[in-house]
């Protein structure tokens, strides 16, 4: 029918022109002007498009009020709401602020926006090519973007008569805004010169000569900034801590532990102590050895003390020293006038026995280990940490030690010994926590899990901003730095230490902007530079393009 209706207007023209030449040649200009005016309003008669290819999308108050509806509805007065369809729907898209509102409570969706940007729209949730939810609109979201009503035409009561949606100016006029190319909607370093569409049928972007900068520097619609996701937080100088986690086990402190040996040939005549796991005191007897070889040495001594003269040295004495015999035992001996048959040999330290070779009755040679025993009051986590991490680590820091064998439960230390060596083969490095162990809880072998705070750059305050916030591209790292107004530029930077996901800048940022921290197109592009840069940043004319 349109076609017909174009075929006919065409030849009503071109019959009204031959009329009017004809008769303005014969003088009758009557029958001319009444040819003409009978073919002007049909041929000025604007095409609207058919109802089924432009759909109402919602309705709107009549009288101009901020109040739409998902289905036809009237007003106080009896007057229809006035429906908007999706052709005056699209103009509306570019309006909406950038995070919208939170709709009401137990409000539903009015319609919904493609997620990509684009004007299309649906009454219902559906998914564009790509497999994307598209995205609910509220009542309350569209309604403050309703332009004003405009002036009806004609009958009121006619179709016709609809008010139309009016595109409100936003600075520059849409016509004289200078497009410079069109870029791929997907981010892809792709540029054109002319309209285009992808391999999907999504249309390239325009890029307009207002939104493009010789530095780089972009301005994107609300409308797209919210299709993006765009998130931004402020930089910040604060002195960042990483937490260095490692697992280790507990063990005895080494610099508490004492093995008891034998310095003569003897046997053991009496166990004192003749179990492990037992705790001793400093001093308390272990066994009473008996030692023709310390019974010959303790009588060479007696003899020593009748004949020896003084000034001369007390060889007698130190023999016994060297055997194993404390000043107090000596000092007995003499006291007694007496070799003692057994001797009794005490624990070197206060602790718990370990390990205990000795029996009753048992001969032993000089060397032979007869018992091990640790203060156990301090043990030791032994844990490995890896080669990244291990330069951050220095002897003072405080830790927090978990126990599997108590969960939920923290225990408190410090770090004591950063080894000087890296296994080569796991390359980690050897480090030693030090545990008060209260109540004697703590068991050697039990299994750790050490986490150790680690000040950066000496506790000092640094320039920082979020992980998320940088693209690194291998070679060079960028944020990118909102400038306001929705205009963003990017900024090469040199970065430092990471901890508790904040990243430390060096140089390029002066730590009072804002930076972009997150968008949700950019998620699967966070790994590549150029498809990350490519939402923000102006790609090259077509001309760069094709040299590149």
């Amino acid at each position: 029918m349109k076609k017909h209706h174009a075929v006919l207007g065409a030849l009503a023209l071109g019959v009204a022109g031959f009329a009017a030449g004809h008769y303005t040649a014969t003088g009758s200009p009557t029958l001319r002007d009444g040819l003409l005016n009978w073919v002007r309003p049909a041929a000025a008669q604007p095409q609207r498009r058919p109802a089924q290819d432009d759909p109402v999308v919602f309705y709107r108050d009549p009288m101009g009020e901020r109040v739409v509806s998902a289905r036809p509805r009237q007003d106080s007065m009896g007057m229809d709401f006035l429906p908007v369809r999706r052709s005056e729907v699209a103009a509306l898209l570019g309006r909406l602020p950038n995070p919208l509102p939170a709709p009401a409570a137990g409000e539903a969706p009015l319609f919904y926006r493609d997620p990509m940007g684009g004007s299309a729209t649906a009454t219902a949730p559906r998914k564009d090519s790509m497999g994307m939810d598209f995205l609910p609109i509220y009542p309350s979201q569209i309604a403050p973007v309703l332009p004003p009503l405009p002036q009806r035409r004609g009958d009121a009561d006619t179709p016709e008569a609809a008010p139309q949606m009016a595109e409100a100016p936003t600075g520059t006029p849409p016509g004289d805004r200078r497009i410079l190319y069109y870029r791929n909607p997907m981010g892809l370093p792709d540029v054109s010169p002319v309209p285009k569409q992808d391999s999907m049928g999504m249309a390239y972007i325009p890029v307009y000569a207002d939104e493009a900068s010789q530095d780089g520097t972009v301005g994107l619609s609300p409308a797209r900034i919210q299709t993006l996701g765009v998130r931004t937080e402020p930089v910040e100088r604060r002195v960042l801590a990483r937490t260095i986690r490692a697992v280790g086990t507990v063990t005895p402190d080494e610099r508490r532990q004492a093995t008891v040996t034998s310095r003569f040939e003897g046997w053991i005549e009496r166990l004192h102590v003749n179990e492990t796991g037992r705790d001793v005191a400093r001093g308390e007897a272990l066994m009473e050895v008996y030692s023709p070889e310390l019974l010959r040495a303790q009588a060479d001594y007696l003899a020593s003390q009748a004949s020896r003269r003084p000034g001369d040295p007390d060889t007698a004495r130190v023999r016994l020293l060297n055997f194993g015999l404390s000043e107090a035992q000596i000092d007995g001996i003499r006291a007694s006038g007496r070799a003692s048959r057994t001797v009794i040999i005490p624990a070197p330290i206060a602790g718990t026995v370990l390990a205990k070779t000795a029996l009753e009755g048992m001969m032993f040679r000089p060397g032979d280990p007869l018992f091990s025993l640790a203060d156990l009051s301090v043990v030791a986590v032994m844990t490995d940490v890896y080669e990244q991490d291990a330069g951050a680590l220095r002897a003072g820091q405080p830790a927090s030690v978990g126990i599997a064998a108590f969960p939920g439960e923290a225990f408190e230390g410090v770090v004591d010994r950063i080894y000087p060596a890296l296994d080569p083969a796991t390359r980690t490095a050897r480090v030693r926590v030090m545990l008060p162990n209260r109540g004697g809880r703590l068991l050697g072998g039990m299994l750790a899990t050490v986490e150790i705070a680690a000040p950066v750059a000496d506790g000092r305050e640094v320039v920082a901003v979020p992980a998320s916030a940088v693209l690194d591209g291998g070679r060079r790292r960028v944020v990118l730095v909102e400038l306001g107004g929705g205009r963003f530029r990017p900024a090469e930077v040199r970065t430092g230490a990471r901890a508790g996901g904040a990243v430390e800048i060096l140089e390029g940022l002066a730590g009072d902007e804002r930076v972009v921290v997150g968008a949700t197109f950019l998620i699967d592009a966070e790994s590549n530079m150029r498809a990350a840069l490519a939402a923000f940043t102006a790609a090259p004319t077509p001309g760069e393009a094709a040299v590149r």
